[in-house]
């Protein structure tokens, strides 16, 4: 950029990607505070997540867990050679797999329910989503050709939640079985 447009219009972009990164960040924690929320009422093993606090009108416990997983990555990334890049290594390929799953389940969606009425529409579909999904498989087999045997770290994470997910399911009761 400062080769194009001078230091002028180099720090221009500096400050531009800047703002753009801390509203990201600031958008992702409050988006996943509340997906711990909402996994400490459905599962017992996390049902410190549920408390909200009134006051403050947030899940306060869901932003300490979630504060705590953070810092565990920093702290990982601490004691590796390149430690932000080791923690993008770890963690882009499972972001990829979820984000491939969100798109193709819009497609399961609309085929499991295609006389529902959505709150949400999606321009040009499917053509959209064929794209979204595809751009995010892409995504998905570089991060994985990029990082290489980092990525066995990330989804060993991933698998590590498997069985608490089974236990999960054991200890909670089926809903409306009762009803």
């Amino acid at each position: 950029m400062r080769a194009a447009f001078g230091p002028s219009g180099a720090a221009l972009i500096a400050v531009f990607v800047c703002g753009s990164a801390i509203s990201t960040l600031n958008a992702t924690i409050f988006t996943g505070a509340r997906v711990y929320y909402a996994l400490g009422r459905d599962s017992p093993g996390l049902k410190f997540c549920r408390t909200w606090n009134a006051r403050g009108e947030n899940p306060a416990h869901a932003f300490l867990l979630q504060g705590a997983i953070a810092l565990a990555l920093v702290i990982l990334g601490a004691f590796s050679r390149n430690g932000f890049k080791t923690m993008v290594e770890y963690t882009s390929p499972v972001f990829w797999l979820f984000m491939t799953m969100v798109a193709g389940s819009l497609f399961i969606f609309r085929r499991r329910e295609p006389a529902q009425t959505y709150s949400y529409r999606v321009p040009f579909y499917p053509l959209t989503p064929i794209i979204f999904t595809a751009t995010c498989l892409y995504m998905l087999y570089s991060s994985l050709a990029y990082t290489g045997i980092g990525a066995l770290f990330g989804a060993g994470v991933l698998l590590l939640g498997t069985p608490l997910l089974l236990l999960n399911r054991s200890a909670t009761p089926v809903r409306g079985a009762a009803e």
